[in-house]
């Protein structure tokens, strides 16, 4: 099963009834340095913030005000599996996505979320370089 179906599957039950039978590949199934539990955490938090701005890859047949308690939902999930393994830092990090994401989509400039989400994953797969809000700072 591919990370995006795991997703649908470990997410609230209520929100089943409204999954994609096969989504496909998620972004972050590749060889990208990220590790198994930290794409699923991304592929989550990702997913949340498609069902919040932008159209969702896993989900369907949702109204507004749904998209929004899902796609927290699913940032909850992300984080809470990085907390129960400790992996802090990571959760410190997906958070300043998530808050820098709704920010640059509040002021306007939405092309900025794509620089967060590849400086982020970055970030977490041990490449190195700046997270997101290192990012956002250089780009404002």
């Amino acid at each position: 099963m591919n990370l995006l179906a795991e997703v649908t599957e470990a997410a609230d039950s209520a929100l089943r009834d409204y999954a994609v039978q096969d989504p496909g590949p998620g972004r972050f199934n590749g060889s990208n340095g990220l590790g198994r539990e930290r794409a699923f955490v991304l592929e989550a938090v990702y997913e949340g913030y498609l069902l919040h701005y932008e159209t969702p890859r896993a989900f369907r047949g949702m109204d507004a005000d749904l998209r929004l308690l899902a796609g927290d939902s699913l940032y909850a999930l992300g984080l809470e599996r990085l907390a129960a393994c400790g992996d802090i830092e990571a959760v410190r990090e997906l958070s300043d996505l998530i808050s820098l994401c709704a920010f640059v989509q509040a002021e306007g400039r939405p092309e900025l979320a794509e620089e967060l989400w590849r400086a982020t994953t970055r970030a977490l797969s041990g490449d190195g370089g700046q997270g997101a809000r290192e990012t956002l700072s250089r780009a404002l």
